[in-house]
């Protein structure tokens, strides 16, 4: 399997506009190109799959071992000619300070050439021992070659390009000069999301022109083709794919309504996966124009930006009125963040404030700063509506600027929070009849299938409804 991981030297060193670019580019060129993103991400795997055609899946370390790991790059990668992981951060970053879930060490996990992206800016000579360093850090991965960011022009390009040939002998792949046309907007949790973003693929079609105009796409498939022929293989993932541990597919007859639009798609595709692999079928809403919901079982409101939204998401009083009342009826739902902000009576965000559905006895409130940011490590409290595994550590990630307030006593929670944040920084995953609303987002791992207990869960429920 052909395959590149793109890194940089330190975050916001502009990858991800490169590898929309790249990924954008090279599937002009007849390339099938798979994405994927070292996780925890949602936004920048939106904008990969975009480009790519193909949805982005994540890979996740810290969530999941190298076998897991190695088995799912292999399973997705079915009917891709390449395979392009974009990491993030920097490339020796991660939460573990020994480095064994940084992108480094997704990279040796993975047997990929890593495509180093420097941002140039104000760098000329300097650039030679930051490479060297990158270089003989960790003996376990190879920078196979590297792209030049943010070049000052003609003259700035021709001296990094001297200085990397005369100390390093790593190839240039490419020098991207800076313009401003084909940047990304940002927001607080990153990238605006490209289901937000007015006309995405013409700014996808921008990127990609100014990307394969400036990057030697040959070069960067001939290091892509040179990950298969060191020591690591994946015919022993392969074989993994064949036992590796996911629900059957099976036929409930579940539908599961699941709220897809601009406020909510904070979705990974891996977990859609997971849930129509466990029997249920996906039935899109939109909570900002439709006025009632299809014909479900369960609902499912995803993360996303519903604060950017909230005067369109008041307005649509139907549909608040609709979810409320199926919530209230007994339907099982699940909610992750923007859906558990979306379930609260308000949110209130710059001094202004806009009634939301209304299920759970709270307001949300938005603050400048991240209340939960990172890893979490939850422990079932046995009080949650899906059957409980006390037993079992959870790990999932959250990324929140919004706090809960005038939550009403005697609630249930499903979560204890021993790493993060939550609601409160003890507690997570408010419990309201069949509804289990948090701010954490799980990932259906190996560790914790999730979307399987969710989906017997609503399957029982609707039997003994």
């Amino acid at each position: 399997m052909n395959r590149l991981f793109v890194s940089a030297a330190h975050k916001s060193s502009g990858k991800t506009t490169l590898c929309i670019g790249l990924a954008a580019a090279l599937r002009a060129r007849g390339e099938a190109v798979q994405p994927f993103k070292k996780g925890p991400d949602y936004i920048d795997p939106l904008w990969l799959g975009l480009a790519a055609g193909r949805p982005c899946y994540s890979l996740d370390p810290y969530l999941s071992g190298a076998d897991e790991l190695r088995a799912e790059f292999a399973r997705r990668m079915a009917g891709a000619s390449l395979g392009l992981v974009e990491g993030n951060k920097g490339l020796h970053d991660g939460v573990a300070l020994d480095g064994s879930n940084s992108n480094a060490a997704l990279a040796a996990m993975l047997g990929t050439p890593v495509v180093l992206v420097i941002d140039a800016r104000g760098m000329t000579r300097g650039v030679a021992p930051l490479i060297l360093g990158f270089q003989a850090f960790d003996p376990a991965i190879r920078v196979a070659g590297v792209i030049l960011n943010q070049v000052g022009g003609a003259r700035h390009e021709a001296k990094l390009r001297a200085v990397i040939a005369q100390y390093t002998g790593v190839p240039v792949l490419g020098a991207v000069q800076h313009d401003e046309r084909v940047a990304i907007l940002e927001r607080h949790l990153g990238l605006v999301p490209s289901n937000e973003a007015d006309a995405a693929r013409a700014r996808v079609g921008e990127i990609a022109a100014r990307i394969a105009s400036q990057v030697d796409l040959d070069a960067l498939l001939a290091v892509a083709r040179s990950a298969n022929q060191g020591q690591t293989t994946f015919s022993e993932a392969v074989d993994e794919r064949k036992t590796w541990s996911v629900p059957d597919s099976r036929g409930t007859g579940l539908r599961i309504g699941i709220a897809r639009d601009a406020a909510f798609g904070f979705y990974y595709p891996g977990d859609l996966d997971a849930l129509r692999e466990a029997g249920a079928e996906l039935v899109p809403f939109d909570a900002l124009r439709d006025k009632r919901l299809p014909d479900v079982d369960a609902l499912f409101i995803g993360g996303g930006f519903p604060e950017t939204h909230m005067d369109a998401l008041a307005a649509n009083g139907a549909m608040r009125a609709a979810v409320r009342g199926a919530i209230e009826s007994g339907m099982p739902a699940y909610a992750e963040c923007g859906g558990l902000m979306y379930l609260a009576r308000s949110i209130e965000w710059n001094g202004r404030r806009a009634e939301m559905a209304g299920v759970l006895p709270a307001d949300i409130v938005m603050h400048a700063r991240p209340v939960g940011r990172g890893y979490v490590h939850l422990r079932e409290t046995g009080r949650g509506p899906w059957p409980a595994r006390p037993s079992t550590l959870i790990r999932a990630h959250e990324f929140h600027y919004s706090s809960v307030e005038n939550l009403a006593p005697g609630l249930e929670f499903a979560y204890d929070v021993e790493r993060g944040h939550g609601i409160d920084g003890r507690r997570d995953g408010i419990v309201y009849k069949n509804l289990l609303a948090s701010y954490a987002h799980l990932r259906d791992v190996a560790g914790h299938h999730w979307a399987a207990r969710f989906v017997n869960f609503a399957v029982t429920a609707k039997a003994h409804a």
